[in-house]
């Protein structure tokens, strides 16, 4: 199946060095770089509508979990 696409200047360019760099062709690199868009896409859909489900049972994470997540992420940060 063919199909065009619209695509940036930029990442036209991107694509083409790329291509170049690699002996790979640009349809190649296209076709995997959608690919794992989209299965990026779905991964993180799952995984919303699974916390969503969890949240609609009432799933949550104990406020000391949290807490504790906060504290050490804040450590890293300051």
């Amino acid at each position: 199946m063919n199909a065009t696409l619209e695509i940036s200047s930029d990442i036209k360019a991107q694509l083409h060095h790329l291509a170049e760099e690699t002996h790979r062709s640009e349809t190649e690199l296209a076709n995997e770089a959608l690919s794992a868009f989209l299965a990026h896409d779905r991964y993180m859909r799952a995984r919303i509508q699974k916390g969503l489900a969890q949240a609609q049972h009432g799933e949550f994470v104990p406020d000391s979990e949290m807490n504790a997540f906060f504290a050490e992420h804040a450590d890293k940060a300051a």
